[in-house]
């Protein structure tokens, strides 16, 4: 039953105007859930509508399923009756019904997505398209997104004529729906798609279904895509009662075919429209909801609306700068253990959330080293992938070929064609003669069948062997280099150019800074002992049992989700906003990186933590990043600016904004160096400033090294000015040296990489 009583007064107009189309503004923690519910329930009970006539639509099957909870405790008997489903669950019931309309038989079998690759796959083949230039999965996210705006191959292919490799993924793509045809098959965008064109095609069926659905509900609206618009729109032109719930604010799935535009024009497209906005928060106190207004109301695209609650202020937010991530790392780890210590919180009251997968590398070790559990939600440990677990299977093999788990894992990644029988052979020629697999792999040519799969095996078998020798001449981190390139691992994923894919490349990278970290902070670093290190720090399964664990995961999967005492790390630019979206031609990018901040902030109940590092170790190079410019969109006032007492923090104001000269400096990487700044600006800037640190710095920060590797150089025979040469970035010019204390920090303006600031000992360069 229906209780306008507990409901506000904007939440009652949202009920009571049934009639017509209706656009529900649904600020974050504004209580939408219970507006929808009650909705359909006064429908049924004051306005007399058959539940047979509503439909209540949204995005996945765990929303539809609490809806649907939600809905049958409240309308009680005839409850059943209601269609609450997701956009795919209804066009699969729509098309078993009917899709024998389209030349499909009603028994239509759905793909999923090994078996879209299996098709794929072959199509390519009979296509003769090189898979190592455009890959498989390349190939079907292209046709996706044309599904999404509904563009047919036909269509697909006359856009993209002159386009040598779009036309290639054209032909593909108008084979592989005349493949599923023929297998009387669809993928998950063609339920949506044949859906449209099925209304479109038979104006019987649409006129079924406009009887059928006289009110309507979308949840989530501005996550929809171009075809769930033209679904939804078709089926409430009969009657309008068109009634959709978002909040344009939060709409952060473009990579997913998300598209604004559909929640920021519907009056247009439903000049009736009765436009309501629920701005009222449940969640989070009067400055945390202050600040994530603050943020957002930088955005053009986006409708206007502030979020308020009658609760009390609440705490500032606390903002905390480190010299560099293993210190923020750390800081939060301990801030959490001191929290629950204090009985203040419980473990499980706390999240942090990150921009990036790769980020939760350094959080878990330092949670992990402070007794602290947790468990990562919408991903997994971060050893536990498999880019990381390929990567680190390559160095076991390397290191002494005697673990058969791991060389079976690397011997085909990547595809190497070896083919199953083949390996078959090989381990029963190594289990008759008592032989590690990779021995028997280096007496290939002993083993008998084994064909043309000789060659592949013995060029696998070289490479460890020269990866091998490079022992104890070459670094940890020149080897996996040697291994990411060698292998053409990372070219694969980036020619994939999938958000999967280069999440995946991010977490390698992130591999490649925890080898550098051992490396500079071990006496006498070797393979065996990095793994070893590893091996220690992965076993984390006791840390994960029971429910009381704090909670880590990106900002996308902590959308609709809250909690009492949140922390964001990595608030720079260059990771948060990305570089991509900083460095992007298109100005929407930037906008929907800040309604990620926005998500992230108003995911806080009781306390917000934002952190930020000057320094941060990225793709194994030390970066130095400007705080974000979200942190400085924040008020000054609404944010704790105090002395911090962490190790090696300072207040808000000596890192740049709050009324202070931000510090300057972007982000580098090794092919282009300090975005385009000349070495005499970063001198300039003091974007290299040592830090002031209130503690001593311990052997975890990347930053500071120790051991024999390391220890300090005996002077320089280099000074400013000088020409100098490094083994890996060539000819550059010293721009400055200062003693250090442990050593002497050396920057270069290299010529063909730009400045490098590096240690002395550890750089080894050559004055010539």
């Amino acid at each position: 039953m229906a209780n306008l009583d507990l409901l506000n007064e904007m939440q009652r107009r949202a009920v009571l105007q049934t009639e017509g189309p209706v656009l529900i503004l649904a600020g974050a923690g504004s209580g939408k859930t219970r507006v929808i519910t009650n909705r359909i329930a006064y429908l049924i009970e004051e306005c007399g509508v058959n539940p047979w006539n509503i439909m209540a639509i949204t995005f996945t099957n765990k929303a539809a399923g609490e809806m649907r909870e939600r809905v049958d405790d409240m309308v009680g008997f005839g409850s059943e009756s209601i269609w609450v489903s997701t956009f795919h669950s209804s066009c699969v019931k729509i098309l078993r019904r009917y899709i024998d309309r389209l030349g499909y038989e009603n028994s239509f079998t759905i793909y999923d997505t090994d078996d879209q690759k299996s098709v794929m796959k072959d199509v390519c083949k009979k296509l003769q398209i090189d898979t190592k230039n455009l890959k498989e999965k390349t190939i079907l996210g292209y046709i996706s997104s044309a599904k999404n705006e509904m563009i047919s191959p036909a269509k697909f292919a006359t856009e993209n004529a002159t386009d040598y490799h779009m036309s290639k993924v054209a032909m593909a793509y108008k084979e592989y729906q005349e493949t599923l045809k023929k297998s009387n098959a669809l993928d998950f965008d063609d339920l949506l798609v044949l859906t449209v064109e099925l209304f479109e095609q038979c104006p019987d069926v649409l006129d079924y279904y406009q009887e059928r659905f006289k009110y309507i509900m979308v949840d989530e609206y501005q996550d929809t895509n171009t075809v769930q618009f033209r679904l939804i729109s078709l089926l409430a032109d009969k009657y309008k009662n068109l009634c959709v719930v978002g909040d344009d604010d939060q709409s952060i799935y473009k990579f997913r075919g998300a598209n604004i535009r559909n929640i920021l024009d519907f009056e247009r497209v439903f000049p009736e429209t009765t436009v309501i906005k629920l701005e009222q928060n449940y969640r989070s106190t009067g400055n945390i909801l202050d600040a994530a207004n603050e943020v957002i109301k930088n955005n053009f695209g986006r409708k206007s609306k502030s979020l308020w609650t009658d609760k009390e202020e609440g705490e500032l937010l606390t903002l905390k700068t480190f010299d560099n991530g293993f210190e923020e790392a750390e800081y939060i780890a301990r801030d959490i253990r001191q929290g629950v210590s204090s009985g203040e919180f419980s473990y499980s009251d706390h999240a942090c959330l990150y921009r990036t997968n790769a980020q939760s590398r350094l959080i878990e070790e330092k949670l992990i080293q402070n007794n602290v559990p947790y468990k990562l939600i919408g991903g997994v440990n971060f050893y536990q992938r498999k880019e990381v677990k390929d990567m680190l299977a390559y160095l076991k093999t390397i290191d002494n070929g005697r673990d058969d788990v791991a060389v079976k894992r690397i011997i085909n990644v990547p595809k190497r064609g070896i083919g199953a029988t083949s390996l078959n052979r090989v381990e029963d020629y190594a289990a008759s003669n008592d032989l590690t697999f990779f021995e028997a792999l280096m007496d290939c040519e002993r083993i008998p069948g084994l064909g043309k799969a000789v060659t592949k095996i013995n060029e696998f078998v070289n490479f460890i062997r020269v990866q091998r020798s490079k022992l104890g001449y070459n670094s940890l981190k020149e080897i996996l280099e040697s291994i990411m390139d060698g292998t053409g691992y990372i070219e694969e994923l980036k020619t994939e150019n999938t958000e999967e894919s280069l999440a995946r490349v991010e977490n390698v990278e992130e591999l490649l800074s925890k080898v550098v970290t051992y490396e500079e902070s071990t006496d006498e670093p070797t393979l065996a002992g990095f793994l070893e290190e590893v091996a220690l720090i992965a076993d984390i399964d006791n840390l994960e049992s029971g429910s009381d664990y704090v909670v880590l995961m990106t900002i996308h999967s902590a959308k609709g989700l809250e909690f009492p005492k949140v922390y964001l790390p990595g608030m720079e630019d260059g990771l948060f906003p990305s570089y991509m979206c900083i460095n992007s031609d298109d100005p929407t990018d930037i906008e929907e990186e800040r309604r990620l901040a926005y998500v992230a902030i108003t995911r806080a109940m009781k306390k917000l933590t934002m952190t930020c590092a000057r320094a941060r170790m990225l793709r194994g190079e030390t970066q130095y990043n400007k705080m974000s410019r979200f942190i400085k969109e924040i008020p000054g006032h609404l944010v704790d600016k105090g002395q911090s007492t962490g190790r090696s923090t300072v207040g808000a104001g000596s890192f740049g904004g709050f009324g202070t000269q931000p510090r300057t400096g972007a982000p580098t990487t090794a092919s282009s160096g300090f975005g385009g700044m000349s070495a005499a600006d970063l001198f300039k800037s003091n974007a290299f400033d040592k830090p002031k640190s209130t503690v001593k710095p311990d052997n975890s920060m990347s930053m500071l090294v120790k051991g024999n590797q390391m220890s300090k150089a005996d002077g320089l025979d280099y000074g400013p000015g000088d020409r100098v040469k490094h083994i890996k970035f060539g000819v550059g010019t010293v721009v400055s040296t200062e003693d250090a204390g442990r050593d002497y920090e050396v920057l270069v303006n290299f010529d063909t990489v730009g400045p490098k600031k590096m240690f002395a000992s550890f750089a080894k360069l050559k004055k010539i």
